[in-house]
C-alpha cells in the first residue's frame, strides 16, 4: 500500500517515513502542500498523511481542494496544535481523522489501520491463498508451517498479489504501487524480486510459480485449483525479518537522530539567542517570531525521536513566545529556564541516543 507524507520539517518526515516503511508500506514524501498536489493528481494513494503548517499550500486548503476534486482516499491530519476549534477545521476540511503531535507511532500504525479499514481498503489482518499464510501485524509469512524469510520488497510484492487475487499485473502498475517516484527502477528490478520469491518458494516446497508470468501482460498469483497443494497441519511456525519490528524502528530512528542531531543543536541555538536577547530588552519582533517557529517544529520532532520532555518544554517556549505583546520580567525569566532545561534535554540524548537508541512513549 502506498502513502504520501506531507510534511515540511525534514527530520519528522524521514522518521515518519521509516517507520511507515518498516510496515511495508511504499512511502513517499512532499515537503509543501503544491507539491503534493502535483504527486496526487498524478500517482494513486492509498492513504494521505498531511500536517496542517505547510509551506506554499497549507494542509487545510491542501485537503479542501483533494475533497472538491472528489479523490476518496482516506486523509490523516496532523498537527502541533490540539485545540477542539483546529480538529474541527480540520475534519470539515475533508480529513478523516485527526492526531495532534506528539505522535506515538504505535497509535499512529493502528490510526491508519483503522481508517485503511473504515474507508474500503481492503485491509486484513491475516491473508491466505492455499498453504501460503502472510500475518500483516506480525510481519509473519509461512508455507505450510513453514517460515518464509522475506525481504521487505518482497513482502511489499507478495502483499500485493495476495490483496488482488487473480488479477494480473503489468510491469508499469507494479513499479507503480510499490516504488517510490523518486526511485524510479526499470522491469528488471520487478523480475529480480520475483525471482528471489520464487526461490525462496522453492525452498519450503511451495510451487516455485505462485506468482506465475502471464506472457505478454505481467505476473498474478497462480489460481488455487492450479497448485498441487499439500496442506499441513504443522505448527505455525513464526518469522520476523532478521530483529522484531519494535527494534528495527528504534534502530531506523537512532540513524536519523545522528543525522540531524547538529540541526537540533543550531534550533535551540536560535532559542538561547532569543532567551539571551529578551534578558537584555533587545528582542526584535523578527527574532521573537522566528524562534516561536523553532520551538514549534522542534515541539513535533523530538516527540518523534523519544524525547517527550524535550518536546513538552519545547511547546511551553513555543507558547510564551507566540504573544505578540512584549514578554513580562517573569516571563523573560521562564524563558531563560525553559531554553536552559531544553538544552539539557538535548545534551542528554547526544550522550544517550546515539549510543543506543531508548524510545520513551508518551
Amino acid at each position: 500500500m502506498k502513502i504520501l507524507v506531507v510534511e515540511d520539517d525534514e527530520a519528522n518526515a524521514e522518521i515518519l517515513a521509516r517507520i511507515l516503511c518498516n510496515q511495508n508500506y511504499t512511502v513517499e514524501v512532499a515537503k509543501d502542500g503544491e507539491v503534493a498536489w502535483e504527486l496526487i493528481i498524478v500517482y494513486d494513494y492509498d492513504l494521505l498523511l498531511i500536517d496542517i503548517t505547510l509551506p506554499h499550500l497549507d494542509g487545510i486548503s491542501l485537503c479542501r481542494r483533494i475533497r472538491t476534486q472528489s479523490y476518496k482516499m482516506p486523509i490523516l491530519m496532523v498537527t502541533g496544535r490540539g485545540s477542539g476549534h483546529d480538529q474541527a477545521i480540520g475534519l470539515d476540511a475533508g480529513a478523516d481523522a485527526y492526531m495532534v503531535k506528539p505522535l506515538d507511532h504505535e497509535v499512529l500504525i493502528a490510526g491508519i489501520r483503522a481508517l485503511l479499514r473504515r474507508k474500503g481498503t481492503a485491509f486484513q489482518s491475516v491473508l491466505e491463498w492455499g498453504s501460503l499464510r502472510f500475518d500483516l501485524a506480525s510481519r509473519e509469512v509461512t508455507y505450510a508451517g513453514q517460515p518464509l524469510c522475506l525481504s521487505p520488497k518482497e513482502f511489499s510484492i507478495l502483499e500485493f498479489f495476495l490483496r488482488n487475487g487473480r488479477r494480473v499485473f503489468t510491469y508499469s502498475v507494479i513499479l507503480d504501487q510499490l516504488w517510490a517516484y523518486e526511485e524510479t527502477p526499470g522491469e528488471d528490478a520487478v523480475r529480480t524480486h520475483i525471482k528471489g520469491l520464487r526461490q525462496k518458494f522453492r525452498r519450503v516446497g511451495a510451487p516455485t510459480d505462485l506468482i506465475e508470468t502471464v506472457y505478454g501482460l505481467g505476473y498474478r498469483l497462480k489460481p488455487l485449483e492450479a497448485i498441487a497443494d499439500s496442506i499441513s497441519t504443522d505448527k505455525f511456525t513464526s518469522y520476523q525479518a532478521t530483529q522484531p519490528i519494535q527494534q528495527q524502528t528504534l534502530s531506523a530512528l537512532s540513524k536519523v537522530w545522528d543525522r540531524f542531531k547538529t540541526g537540533v543543536d543550531e534550533q535551540v541555538k536560535i532559542l538561547e539567542q532569543a532567551s539571551a536577547a529578551l534578558m537584555q530588552q533587545m528582542l526584535s519582533p523578527d527574532i521573537q517570531q522566528q524562534a516561536s517557529q523553532e520551538a514549534h517544529t522542534l515541539s513535533g520532532s523530538l516527540a518523534t525521536f523519544g524525547l517527550p520532555e524535550g518536546s513538552r518544554i519545547a511547546e511551553k517556549i513555543e507558547q510564551l513566545l507566540r504573544v505578540n505583546e512584549s514578554l513580562k520580567s517573569d516571563q523573560t525569566l521562564c524563558l531563560y529556564e525553559l531554553v536552559t532545561a531544553l538544552r539539557q534535554e538535548i545534551d542528554r540524548a547526544h550522550s544517550g541516543i546515539g549510543e543506543g537508541f531508548v524510545y520513551q512513549t508518551v
